[in-house]
């Protein structure tokens, strides 16, 4: 017998519910199926559950496939990652489908492209090069990428676009200028703009950084950024790929900016992909852009060499 003053609660008069008249969140009719060999992506995707992240993963595709049918803005915001793990081919291969209209990346994607177009190779061994301070030190890409911001200030254009005309006019001397996104997207007028903050990027240490020219240029790219959100209105979609602090923040402001200045900013799609869900990317993509407003966001976990090429390979075999 417990010696416990108090006795464990009597559940003999608990009142049930029929399960029939319950019901339930999940039903069998949602479940995955097994996949048909020879049925491509295509059947790959209807073969996954209609529940959680294969639900959301299906919503982002019918967002894009909505927005290009009717012509509304497809803007891709990119963390360094999503270049130097090698998916700038399966995203320039979507901008000429259709699939991306304007492109946003930071400080480091923009590095990753200049080096991959340049020598064919980019990323430093951080931990071996750090110790004797050469992490960074790359030559031409300070000193070139510098030149090409400076120059591209003097003209009025912004940085990615400065990138991209330099780049251009040294195509003679790129070792793989078909894997630039800069290169690429400049060669089809399709607009990038890059995003800085200062001295979170290598190029800021060499001698040639011209702090003015960094910020104006970054600076003019932040408001050709906020014009291209305009276009994000009724159907536009806007993806925030690997980036976990810097264009989720410049994002929110561009939307909070174009509000502010009159023009209609509702019922659009986000999303984040990430291998990892932060604050950020949650709050100022996924959820605060919708709040009266409007609209979707999705979150989708998981690697971008994974998730990215998938997404493309079902839009092409879905929506060709």
């Amino acid at each position: 017998m417990s010696s416990y003053a108090e006795q464990p609660l009597d559940f003999s008069n608990l009142k049930t519910v029929d399960l029939a008249a319950r019901g339930g969140k999940v039903r069998v009719e949602d479940f995955a199926t097994p996949f048909t060999a020879g049925t491509g992506v295509a059947g790959l995707l209807d073969s996954l559950p209609h529940l959680l992240a294969a639900g959301s993963f299906r919503g982002v595709i019918d967002a894009l496939a909505r927005a290009r049918q009717q012509n509304r803005a497809i803007l891709w915001g990119l963390g360094g990652h999503v270049i130097k793990c090698g998916l700038a081919p399966v995203l320039l291969d979507l901008m000429r489908r259709g699939y991306a209209t304007g492109f946003a990346v930071n400080g480091s994607a923009a590095i990753h492209d200049f080096e991959i177009a340049l020598a064919g190779h980019t990323s430093e061994d951080v931990e071996s090069v750090l110790p004797d301070g050469s992490f960074g030190s790359a030559r031409e890409t300070g000193q070139d990428l510098n030149k090409a911001i400076v120059e591209g200030d003097r003209d009025g254009i912004g940085i990615g676009e400065a990138v991209g005309r330099h780049l251009q006019r040294r195509a003679g001397e790129l070792c793989a200028p078909q894997s630039s996104l800069l290169l690429n997207a400049y060669l089809a007028a399709t607009p990038v703009t890059v995003h800085v903050a200062m001295g979170t990027d290598t190029p800021h240490t060499h001698p040639a950084a011209d702090g003015a020219a960094i910020g104006s240029g970054s600076l003019r790219d932040f408001r050709l950024f906020s014009r291209l959100v305009t276009h994000l209105n009724d159907g536009g979609v806007y993806l925030n790929v690997g980036s976990a602090v810097l264009l989720p923040e410049v994002f929110l402001k561009a939307v909070s900016a174009v509000r502010n200045l009159g023009h209609p900013l509702a019922d659009f799609t986000t999303a984040n992909f990430d291998f990892l869900q932060h604050y950020r990317p949650r709050v100022n993509v996924v959820e605060r852009p919708h709040a009266g407003a409007g609209g979707k966001g999705y979150a989708i976990t998981g690697h971008h060499e994974l998730t990215i090429p998938l997404l493309a390979a079902a839009l092409i075999e879905k929506h060709p």
